[in-house]
């Protein structure tokens, strides 16, 4: 365990390697599952770059010099953060080169090229990089292609197939895995998330190596909900109208915030795909029915797509009434029309 963070010391070691061999890039990509840690070891790997303490090969932040103290508040002003706005569907262009009126006067593209404060690295970390949109991606292009010396750009995605290729070809990639299960079900506990073990092992085991998905999991109210949403979206005769309007109730009752009723939905695509794809690994065994796994497959792509459009901010009620619809159609042997 590297700083208090658990389950990625390979990264931790690539990082040293490279900094032993004095061939620290200018930019990587860190990709893998949500709520594995990717950001905290970003914001760590930061810390051990502007730590004034400790050499930066040592990649062994004191944390507590006013350096390492000023990053873990976020206020460094050699540490550029900017994130997707929670009630944005992408990172807006003004955070990458300022507004209309500042063009390239402000922004991190700016901040990054400025000389640093502290008379070493500036260090920039994107967070959902997977929400650059093309225009801000090519904002970046320039910083990639001519990073100002001694800065290192860390974007945090989840796949290098949602960026655009001018970040990716720029970008060295580091993938993480996600969590074992059984450090998941001790960080469960260790939270106090839940305080039974075997509770904590079953989340663990259905979250896939993400701890926010497992603590989204705990929710007692998703787990009531659960049971009748999968029997009637079980039924090839099912009505879709009827399920959307529980769908949308349920979701809206998460909360009046946005961010809290696009997380509930996703919970339910998730379980959705969950579901889905169980029926697909059941009916591979055996004696295979190719038109069966064909729909079950066509099934979980809908729902990934329907996960998608929820990072779009798409409508909710239209969404959800859309992907149950084609659910239901797919369900019915009927095929979907390629319009969503």
């Amino acid at each position: 365990m590297w700083q208090g963070i658990l389950g990625h010391d390979d990264v931790v070691a690539r990082f040293r390697r490279a900094l032993e061999r004095g061939r620290l890039a200018s930019t990587y990509l860190l990709v893998g599952p949500r709520g594995i840690g990717k950001h905290s070891l970003a914001l760590r790997l930061a810390q051990a770059f502007l730590c004034r303490a400790r050499p930066i090969e040592a990649l062994d932040p004191c944390g507590e010099c006013d350096s390492c103290l000023q990053v873990a508040a976020r206020t460094h002003p050699d540490l550029l953060l900017i994130a997707k706005p929670a009630d944005k569907s992408f990172i807006p262009l003004s955070l990458l080169v300022g507004d209309d009126q500042h063009r390239m006067r402000e922004g991190l593209c700016h901040d990054i090229a400025m000389r640093a404060f502290s008379g070493g690295r500036k260090v920039a970390v994107i967070d959902d990089a997977d929400d650059l949109n093309e225009e801000g991606a090519n904002a970046l292009l320039k910083t990639l292609e001519e990073p100002p010396p001694g800065s290192v750009l860390l974007l945090v995605g989840t796949t290098a197939d949602k960026q655009l290729p001018t970040i990716r070809s720029r970008s060295q990639i580091i993938r993480f895995r996600g969590l074992d299960a059984d450090m998941i079900a001790e960080l469960l506990l260790a939270q106090e998330v839940v305080t039974d073990v075997a509770e904590a092992r079953r989340l663990a085991g259905l979250s896939e190596g993400s701890l926010s998905r497992a603590v989204e999991l705990a929710d007692e109210e998703l787990w009531t909900f659960r049971d009748q949403f999968l029997a009637q979206l079980a039924r090839v005769d099912q009505s879709s109208v009827a399920l959307a309007r529980e769908v949308n109730e349920f979701v809206d009752a998460a909360g009046k915030d946005a961010p809290s009723r696009r997380r509930r939905l996703r919970q339910i695509i998730r379980l959705a795909i969950d579901f889905h794809r169980g029926q697909l690994r059941a009916a591979t065994e055996g004696v295979v029915d190719p038109d069966a796994c064909q729909r079950l497959a066509s099934i979980v792509e809908r729902s990934l797509e329907g996960l998608a459009q929820v990072d779009r901010n798409a409508h909710q009620a239209t969404l959800i009434d859309c992907w149950l619809d084609d659910l239901g159609q797919a369900q019915a042997g009927r095929e979907l029309a390629d319009q969503h």
